[in-house]
């Protein structure tokens, strides 16, 4: 689509995240939907459908007691919807948006609301120009690519048909790796009392057979975590990229967040665990590295554990979200990384923007 000659009339920018169950019985058909994506069990029905059933079957039980700690359900539906105000309120006086009016959405992949439902709400606002934005900094085939692919779905199905333009990915946007930064550096300071702390950056991970087949997320993971790195401006920071959250018997990407943990109970240094993939509080990291990597560290051995939150409404986050929407409204491309174009080698097939 060609760039708008003039800002946008009505803007609609919809925020995409994972979802998550709102309910003890939400967590099983959440599941579900999760393990019955394409773009996470890659088998072709009727095999996706009874694999997700079976694994959702066996793993509704350890969920209910992982969301037990939140009280039953997932807080990052609200979370989300915290990050889409404080978006919205700083549209109001973003460069290049005078006169347009925007309203901020919330589509989740697996959980209400989802597509279908927030697209029919994007089309009753009825705007000029829709900009789809995804709560994920890095750009994966089975994050992005699978929640604009059901956006479109869902578009075509209530009939909008608003030009669209799609964020992909923004691994070290300035506002992003300035608000991750900002949360380290009085928690570091504070764990400087227990040693030379180290610093694990820590992304959900994924099978080792979607990054050899193209996925640029560990890449852009990489880049995240040097740019927040260099962000803090510590003198010889150690620090080191890792993967948590393995599920099932294939090889994933590492090293794991368990084995780094472990590693530095042998070493006797400090450690900060820092959501660098997850920018809204949930499950991952309120159980998964709160509680479950804060007990594995005391039983490792850690003198000092610390898990960083995540960016959420930090202000520089949220004002590096108003520039990436400025930015898109701005460019000339139906699809645009953090600067326009591609951020990534060209022998990432995976990657949506042509290769260089």
């Amino acid at each position: 689509m060609p760039a708008p000659s003039s800002p946008p009339r009505r803007l609609a920018v919809v925020l995409f995240n994972l979802g998550g169950p709102d309910a003890p019985e939400a967590i099983r058909p959440f599941l579900f939907n999760l393990f019955a994506d394409p773009a996470i069990i890659r088998l072709p029905n009727p095999f996706r459908f009874l694999v997700a059933s079976l694994i959702s079957g066996r793993r509704a039980k350890p969920a209910t007691a992982i969301y037990a700690h939140l009280g039953g359900r997932s807080p990052l539906l609200e979370n989300t919807e915290a990050q889409a105000a404080a978006l919205e309120a700083r549209l109001g006086s973003e460069p290049g948006l005078g006169g347009t009016e925007s309203r901020v959405f919330v589509a989740m992949r697996y959980w209400h609301p989802m597509s279908a439902e927030t697209a029919a709400k994007v089309k009753a606002y009825d705007p000029d120009l829709v900009v789809l934005l995804p709560l994920y900094p890095q750009f994966s085939t089975t994050t992005t690519a699978s929640s604009a692919k059901a956006w479109r779905e869902a578009a075509d199905t209530v009939g909008l048909t608003a030009p669209t333009r799609l964020v992909c990915c923004y691994p070290t946007q300035a506002g992003f790796i300035d608000a991750a930064a900002d949360r380290i550096r009085p928690l570091y300071e504070a764990a400087r009392a227990f040693g030379t702390p180290r610093v694990l950056f820590s992304a959900h991970g994924l099978p080792k057979k979607v990054v050899t087949g193209g996925d640029p997320y560990q890449w852009q993971c990489e880049r995240t975590a040097e740019s927040i790195a260099a962000a803090l401006g510590v003198d010889h920071l150690d620090w080191v990229s890792c993967y948590q959250s393995r599920v099932g018997p294939m090889e994933w990407i590492g090293p794991s967040t368990d084995e780094e943990i472990r590693r530095a109970g042998r070493d006797g240094v400090p450690i900060l665990v820092v959501p660098m993939a997850f920018v809204s509080e949930h499950s991952e990291t309120l159980v998964e590295i709160e509680i479950e990597y804060r007990h594995l560290a005391k039983e490792a051995g850690v003198p000092h554990f610390t898990r960083v939150p995540t960016v959420g409404v930090h202000p520089a986050f949220i004002e590096g979200l108003a520039r990436l929407v400025g930015q898109t409204l701005a460019g000339d491309r139906p699809a645009c990384s953090q600067n326009g174009g591609r951020l990534c080698p060209a022998t990432f097939s995976g990657c949506p923007q042509p290769g260089r």
